[in-house]
């Protein structure tokens, strides 16, 4: 049976939040087209993990019979995440773009499981595990708008992902999100009905790809 691992970071609850709406759709095709699938799933927003310490941070570089409790403790803290990720056969991340970069609860996450000489580096203990990443965003950021070089969300992600965890990267970005809420931007909402449409579309359709082609894999 293959394995989801699911992870969202936005702030607003179900419905409310233009990435889990997306990450959603993904999810319920998967499960659809593998219903005997494990998910997951961490919600970052209503369960944040902690932020990296020092002792989380120097654990990584002694060795575990020299760890201190603390250290001991702390690595273990991020064992969890770390193996999550790692028996994974597919991961989910709803992105949320906020103040140009991803969710402080995500980056939290990512300091985590980013461990050169396991997950990072030369060794890569998750290299090629397909990832789907919802990049949801409240303006328009793409090649030729105004605002394209304020686009970290794709490019951070894209660096650490793929470039430092040797993952299979894969984004969808429902845009102009903040349009039917702000009258300024009342003109867009035909774009923004467009953009999310096609991202539930496109969301439902990578899930059950993704559960068709790693489910006989898995059996």
């Amino acid at each position: 049976m293959a394995t989801l691992l699911h992870v969202d970071s936005s702030v607003l609850p179900g419905s409310a939040s233009a990435s889990r709406s997306v990450t959603d759709a993904f999810r319920k095709a998967w499960e659809e087209q593998h219903p005997e699938g494990t998910v997951i799933y961490r919600d970052l927003s209503a369960n944040p993990v902690p932020h990296i310490t020092a002792d989380a941070h120097s654990a990584v570089f002694a060795d575990p019979s020299e760890h201190t409790p603390e250290q001991a403790a702390a690595f273990a803290a991020r064992l969890e995440f770390i193996e999550e990720l790692e028996q994974a056969d597919a991961v989910l991340i709803g992105a949320p773009m906020y103040n140009f970069s991803i969710p402080s609860t995500l980056k939290a996450w990512l300091d985590n499981v980013i461990v050169v000489g396991r997950t990072a580096g030369d060794t890569q203990s998750a290299k090629g595990t397909p990832v789907t990443i919802v990049a949801s965003r409240g303006g328009a950021y793409g090649p030729g708008t105004p605002r394209e070089g304020y686009e970290y969300v794709q490019n951070y992600l894209g660096a650490v992902l793929k470039d430092m965890l040797g993952l299979d990267v894969e984004f969808i970005v429902p845009e102009l999100t903040m349009a039917p809420h702000m009258p300024a931007l009342a003109d867009l909402v035909p774009l923004f009905e467009a953009s999310r449409d096609k991202a539930l579309e496109d969301a439902a359709a990578k899930g059950r790809t993704l559960a068709e082609q790693l489910a006989p894999k898995a059996a």
